[in-house]
């Protein structure tokens, strides 16, 4: 009974990671036992956010390594938000799990008079023994590096962060994993190569073969680090390369409760990195021919507790492209109260940059207060 409970576990750690220090989940049924026990859990979070963003740079909900409008944009925006709130439903029948997760920034709505949002699926996967197939956090991102905090993931131009649709063989430390393929700014198909559920002409015809991963984890009282390796075909607007990146992460435990997370990735990353900051395939300036971009990106922030339920994190993240010259930056700094073990409530500064090197230094600044339920 007792070995039966972990899939389920592990499950809901890897994937609730991203704001809560701590994880909950109510299980609703159960029925049988051992091979025949079915067990039924309901998760997530309600997350009310108040954000106002003070710049050159346009409002976003949570910033990206994009820039949102393509130019400098004057800005003052105060925004209520509710939509980083998810669901999350897990079955477990024996050894077979089935997990599926949602939140609200699927579109849709507006603020005028329902301010609904559409629902938006972010995991819907399988595990069995060693085995996990379906929509699931890339095996190249590393969860554990991620620092807390009230923007939506925190430093996303720094960080690795990206879902796909995978195969995962899990064997001690090892992760092996081929994940869906794609190539992003090619000059063949425009955006319609990006979406999903297309076919005919609009399917892209180039992307014949599976993105491969391999990750390495070493866990102990100290904390732990991740070491992994990417290999993926570029196979499009001219262009047939194989394209390899490489990340190294790590949260490590320093004084009392305290530790510093970091992560650091560098290659052919695209869109793997820095939340769609460059596309895979650009246009060297130089030569005006099409090149596959590189890009280094890099995250360290430092969490701090003042008491046992009162803590602060630091965070700061960057990103640079070598052919296109961007570079952009994002740093935070909050304070967070757990007043329950289910309630969190706190605030954040922040500061969103952008130093391209076609574009004048834009920045814009940003105070969040957040409140965050979570069961």
């Amino acid at each position: 009974m007792k070995n039966l409970k972990k899939p389920a576990l592990l499950i809901f750690s890897s994937c609730c990671l991203l704001s809560a220090p701590t994880l909950h989940a109510v299980e609703i049924y159960t029925s049988g036992s051992g091979d025949a026990l079915t067990r039924v859990s309901i998760g997530g979070y309600a997350k009310a956010d108040l954000r106002h963003v003070n710049g050159d740079i346009a409002y976003q909900d949570y910033w990206l390594g994009n820039f949102p409008g393509g130019e400098p944009t004057e800005t003052s925006t105060t925004v209520f938000n509710v939509r980083e709130s998810r669901l999350n439903v897990s079955v477990q029948h024996g050894e077979v799990t089935g997990f599926v997760e949602m939140d609200f920034y699927g579109g849709g709505g507006n603020e005028i008079i329902s301010n609904s949002a559409n629902s938006r699926l972010r995991h819907f996967y399988i595990t069995y023994r060693n085995w996990m197939a379906g929509q699931n956090w890339s095996t190249f991102m590393p969860l554990k590096a991620l620092p807390e905090a009230l923007d939506f993931g925190g430093p996303h131009v720094g960080e690795v962060f990206i879902r796909a649709a995978q195969l995962r063989y899990t064997v001690g430390n090892w992760q092996f994993a081929i994940e869906n393929p794609e190539t992003w700014g090619d000059d063949d198909i425009g955006a319609p190569s990006s979406a999903l559920g297309l076919s005919g002409d609009q399917a892209d015809p180039d992307e014949d073969t599976p993105d491969i991963v391999a990750r390495y984890d070493l866990n102990g009282d100290w904390g732990s680090l991740s070491f992994g390796a990417l290999l993926r075909k570029i196979d499009q607007g001219g262009l047939d390369e194989t394209g390899a990146a490489f990340v190294v992460s790590g949260k490590i435990q320093t004084f009392g409760n305290d530790d510093l997370r970091f992560q650091v990735s560098s290659g052919d990353l695209g869109r793997y990195a820095a939340a769609a900051m460059t596309n895979d395939i650009v246009r060297d300036p130089t030569t005006d021919e099409l090149v596959v971009e590189e890009t280094t990106a890099y995250t360290v922030a430092y969490r701090h507790f003042w008491s046992d339920t009162l803590r602060s994190t630091a965070f700061y993240g960057t990103a640079e492209t070598d052919v296109a010259e961007l570079e952009r930056a994002h740093w935070g700094l909050n304070l967070i109260n757990s007043i329950n073990k289910q309630l969190d409530v706190g605030v954040e500064i922040g500061n969103y940059a952008i130093d391209d090197a076609l574009t004048e230094n834009v920045d814009s600044d940003y105070l969040q207060f957040s409140a965050t339920f979570r069961f």
